[in-house]
């Protein structure tokens, strides 16, 4: 393989010059030790701003969208929703319907109504026109026929002949004149002009050919002299200090910065990519050393310490406050449901004493509470059974009469 900056025979660029191998490493040391705090600083920026992308900016926005839309749009909506759309309705749309319906739709009606009327008597009315214009242009085509037929076409026929006899006359007046004319013109214009065009004015404009080409030559042969004395003391006083101004020294220097520019591109390019290189290892160096110093010591603490604390604390804690507080609510349930089964059997009770067995609703049956939704066995959280309310007291005899003489009073009243 060809050593960079080589080129093999025949290419279009010349192989590289002792110029090319003498500026190439000095370049490239300035250009490394230029570039590499650039590059480190720029990857530094950018992992900086990749992560405040991902830990400020996107969150916050985030927040700020929900935020936007709690606060400028959802109100809109709901006031759109909830007060602008049925107050519309009510405002707009139940009137303009009612409008439509009870206003707009007879007048309608009403008007199509009399339109027809107006036009079955306007029809009427134009029909009889249409016959009378029709009758009296009837009329007026027979008279008109015989007009033509009687009198027009005689009159016509005579003018016709009186015409054509006085346009035969004029014609062959018209054609004498005409004659008379071309001969005249023959002899008086085209027969002098002839002659003066042969005998004057072609003698006379070949001369002024000649005298043209004479002078058109002469002009021809000074410029060619004046040109040629011009081109030979323009190149002698420009052309050739020019070119050799170009050949010795402007081309060498061209050259050479030239070569000198392709070697700053390219050192710059080969600073670049190690720089990056360099900025990788910095970064690997930089990861570990927080890895190890952060990371591991983090997850260490994490998995021997801050676990087993949080699982005894989660099993001595935790959990016994938690199926305390399921017991706690659990037998206030129970209390509750209790007090609830036996408010409704007093008032039963009540009831049936005051207005009989067939007064009122039925009486509720004694029993259990509500039945609720059986849970699989062995679920702590499944509800305990709950106690029968007490046994049902019967009124004694005092109360009975006393109860009874009530219904009594109150059926009377």
């Amino acid at each position: 393989m060809e050593r960079k900056g080589t080129v093999v025979e025949g290419g279009p660029h010349r192989s590289e010059g002792c110029l090319a191998v003498a500026v190439r490493l000095p370049v490239r040391i300035v250009v490394l030790v230029l570039v590499v705090p650039v590059r480190l600083a720029w990857d530094a920026l950018a992992a900086g701003g990749r992560l405040l992308n991902e830990a400020v900016l996107r969150p916050l926005g985030r927040v700020l969208l929900w935020l936007g839309r709690a606060v400028l749009v959802r109100p809109w909506v709901a006031l759109w929703r909830h007060a602008v759309a049925p107050l519309g309705r009510v405002l707009l749309v139940v009137p303009a319907v009612w409008a439509y319906r009870h206003v707009l739709t007879p007048l309608g009606h009403g008007a199509a109504w009399a339109l027809r009327r107006v036009g079955a008597g306007a029809a009427h009315v134009l029909l009889g026109l249409w016959s009378g214009v029709s009758w009296a242009g009837r009329g007026a085509g027979a008279a008109w026929g015989w007009l033509y037929a009687r009198l027009l076409v005689p009159a016509g026929r005579g003018l016709s002949r009186l015409l054509g006899g006085l346009g035969r006359g004029a014609g062959a007046a018209l054609l004498a004149v005409c004659a008379a004319a071309v001969w005249l013109g023959r002899y008086v214009l085209v027969v002098p002009a002839l002659w003066l065009y042969r005998w004057v004015l072609t003698p006379a404009g070949h001369g002024i050919v000649w005298c043209a080409r004479g002078l058109a030559w002469l002009v021809r042969v000074t410029a060619a002299g004046v040109g040629a004395a011009l081109y030979r003391t323009l190149r002698i006083v420009v052309v050739l200090p020019a070119a050799a101004l170009w050949r010795w020294v402007l081309a060498p220097l061209a050259g050479a910065l030239l070569v000198v520019a392709r070697e700053i591109v390219d050192a710059l390019g080969h600073a670049w990519r190690v720089a990056g290189r360099v900025s990788r290892a910095v970064g690997r160096f930089l990861g570990t050393l927080l890895r190890w110093l952060v990371v591991v010591p983090a997850g260490w603490t994490y998995r021997t310490v801050l676990t087993p604390v949080g699982h005894a604390v989660r099993d001595l804690v935790w959990r016994p406050a938690a199926d305390a507080a399921r017991s706690a609510g659990r037998t206030a349930r129970q209390a509750l449901a209790a007090a609830r089964d036996t408010a409704r059997q007093a008032r039963a009770e009540v009831r049936r004493a005051l207005f009989g067995a067939s007064g009122g609703r039925a009486p509720v049956p004694s029993g259990g509470p509500r039945e609720r939704t059986a849970a699989p066995a062995g679920d702590p959280r499944a509800p305990r059974p709950v106690p029968l309310g007490e046994p049902r007291r019967e009124p004694q005899a005092d109360e009975a009469r006393t109860l009874g003489s009530s219904t009594t009073a109150l059926t009377k009243d």
